[in-house]
């Protein structure tokens, strides 16, 4: 157990069997959503800056992200260091975007797969977006534009842990 930035017990972060990454984000209210379900959720996460707002520890407890102490989170000053931090792992990174072919559901997950999901406003560059050989996309109805990227986000993790059994146990007061 560690102390909290109030002297509270809090509870460390776990190792996580899947991460999600966010590139480049630029809406706080959705980074914020997103980190919040990685913390429920028992996956971790990662923050390829530059950011679009302050991304600090500070910045997110101001806007009521009172789950960091639950998260494992790392942060990378660039894509180029993320993607030697997933190589030093072994990590498999996952795009998920718009332009891809392959649906979620019909992608084999892996433990340690990273997903990522672009800027809110522009997803990834091309060079991003050819770095990464996986890519997934939700599928939609014809004519409409693209989800939430929380949403989007939330959909495939959730398909993820399912695949790798990775759901978190019920609080033991569900189960008695």
């Amino acid at each position: 157990m560690a102390l909290n930035e109030n002297g509270k017990t809090a509870e460390a972060p776990i190792a996580p069997r899947l991460r999600l990454a966010l590139y480049q984000p630029d809406i706080p209210q959705n980074t914020g959503t997103m980190l919040r379900m990685a913390a429920c959720l028992g996956i971790g996460a990662d923050i390829i800056e530059p950011a679009g707002f302050p991304v600090s520890d500070r910045a997110f407890r101001r806007a009521g992200m009172d789950y960091l102490d639950r998260l494992s989170i790392e942060r990378h000053l660039s894509f180029a260091h993320f993607a030697a931090s997933l190589a030093g792992r072994g990590a498999r990174p996952v795009l998920l975007t718009t332009k891809a072919t392959t649906p979620h559901t019909e992608f084999a997950f892996r433990e340690g797969d990273v997903l990522i999901v672009g800027r809110e406003s522009a997803g990834v560059p091309d060079a991003v977006h050819e770095a990464i050989p996986h890519r997934l996309r939700v599928p939609m109805r014809a004519g409409l534009r693209s989800l939430n990227v929380a949403i989007a986000a939330a959909i495939v993790c959730g398909e993820a842990m399912r695949q790798l059994g990775a759901w978190p146990d019920p609080p033991e007061e569900l189960t008695t």
